[in-house]
């Protein structure tokens, strides 16, 4: 009689960030759903414990009336407020001060965190660097725990750690594009800086996730997390989306942690060649 046993997994280590360890990789937004309740179901299906929420949209209520607050779990989800749609250091702390406050009243865990972003334009929502810097050093000195989107750019994302950010959050592409990961070797130089002597340093991929393979690579390149909200929201059919980017990552980091074989420019047989009985060219 044959048997069937299962390899063990690699135990892994909880994600901390800002002294709180959270229960997925996953962080999700709550923006652009076509209803708050499908916006439920899928930050259910994502297993998420941690949801961002742009401050300035906490002010609108659906066309019945209703807040979006009414339709999170407190008690369930983390609630990291963002500063979407800021284009200066001033708004953003403005803002993100408005969010604890917010939050404060609900007693959330997540009352002084803050996902930072400062815009530079409208068209390419990259971030500002100086502004993103300068307003980076006024929250963690007013005690925010700041997760701080940037680009792609080794250097900023060292100047940005440099300046208390509990985590640096690299774009994989533009916000919404869709377009996952276009520069890896950035991420990878990023990754390597961040946690040079400070292994446990959260670095979390933030935009342009288009569907589950890109977090899956995101993963696979070592990213502590992932960050996404359009890859779901805008899914033909988001609830199933947010379950495959919850299967991804999983995905993901288990083959980060199982480590990659090399890449190599020719083939490398699978058997040995020892014992063969066939013509080998050039032997």
């Amino acid at each position: 009689m044959s048997s069937t046993t299962t390899a063990p997994v690699t135990e892994d280590q909880p994600l901390i960030v800002g002294g709180k360890t959270l229960a997925s990789r996953l962080i999700v937004g709550t923006g652009k759903y076509k209803d708050y309740e499908q916006m439920q179901h899928a930050l259910d299906a994502s297993g998420a414990s941690v949801v961002t929420v742009a401050v300035r949209r906490e002010r609108l209520v659906d066309a019945e009336g209703r807040s979006m607050l009414e339709f999170l779990d407190t008690d369930r989800y983390t609630i990291l407020p963002n500063t979407a749609g800021c284009f200066t250091a001033e708004d953003a702390v403005r803002v993100a001060k408005l969010g604890r406050e917010i939050l404060d009243q609900l007693d959330n865990p997540g009352k002084d965190w803050v996902k930072l972003e400062v815009l530079n334009d409208k068209k390419t929502l990259l971030p500002d660097p100086v502004g993103t810097l300068e307003a980076t050093k006024e929250l963690v000195a007013d005690g925010f725990k700041v997760l701080c989107y940037t680009s792609d750019d080794p250097v900023m994302a060292a100047k940005l750690k440099e300046a208390g950010a509990a985590s640096v959050m690299p774009a994989g592409s533009p916000i919404g594009s869709g377009q996952g990961v276009l520069n890896p070797n950035a991420i990878t130089i990023i990754l390597e800086t961040l946690k040079d002597g400070d292994p446990d340093y959260p670095v979390i991929l933030d935009a342009g996730v288009g569907t589950a393979s890109d977090v899956t690579v995101a993963m696979e390149l070592g990213a502590d997390g992932v960050l996404l909200n359009t890859g779901i929201a805008h899914a033909s059919d988001p609830i199933t989306m947010a379950s495959a980017m919850r299967h991804a990552l999983e995905a993901g980091r288990l083959s980060y942690k199982a480590g990659r074989i090399p890449k190599k420019l020719y083939a490398t047989a699978s058997s040995p060649w020892d014992g063969v009985i066939s013509y080998i060219p050039g032997e």
